[in-house]
């Protein structure tokens, strides 16, 4: 059988102490370094903001602008188109209105335009009806056709 040699019964409790020793140290540093874990996950929403204006031709907002004919105009003469202003954003804007890029230059002295919106507040998916007035001066000199951009702009209303 089997002779039992002296210490053996220390060596094991040696081995068996260093294996479980091991044991939580390894344990140990599975949930130091991350290799024990628990995930919890859930759901988040915001909103962008989201500043959109368009332009168009009719209360009803099916046609947008494109362009403005202001017809055929004599020296002094004043005249009005309406448009209707839908803020398509998520937050209420501020109007302004910026005319640019005259042909002819010159025409820029003799030519002017005014709106009903400057600086009103538009809620979002407001329309508002603007009317833009352009006169022209009664000395208009060599300008006998005339174009210029019209920019309408909408900058976020803050408190």
């Amino acid at each position: 059988m089997y002779k039992r040699q002296a210490g053996s019964q220390n060596k094991f409790i040696s081995v068996f102490g260093l294996v479980v020793a091991t044991g939580l140290i390894l344990a140990n540093a599975n949930s130091i370094y991350g290799l024990l874990a628990t995930t919890i996950s859930f759901g988040t929403t915001g909103i962008i903001k989201s500043p959109n204006i368009e332009i168009y031709c009719e209360r009803e907002c099916m046609i947008e602008v494109s362009s403005i004919d202001w017809g055929l105009l004599e020296a002094g003469d004043s005249v009005s188109r309406t448009l209707y202003i839908n803020n398509t954003g998520n937050i209420e804007l501020s109007l302004h209105l910026s005319i640019e890029d005259w042909t002819p230059t010159e025409a820029e002295s003799y030519i002017y335009i005014s709106w009903n919106c400057a600086g009103k507040p538009i809620q979002p998916s407001e329309i508002m009806a603007a009317t833009l007035t352009l006169t022209t001066l009664e000395n208009v000199n060599n300008v006998t056709s005339f174009g210029f951009s019209i920019r309408i702009i909408g900058t976020e209303v803050t408190e």
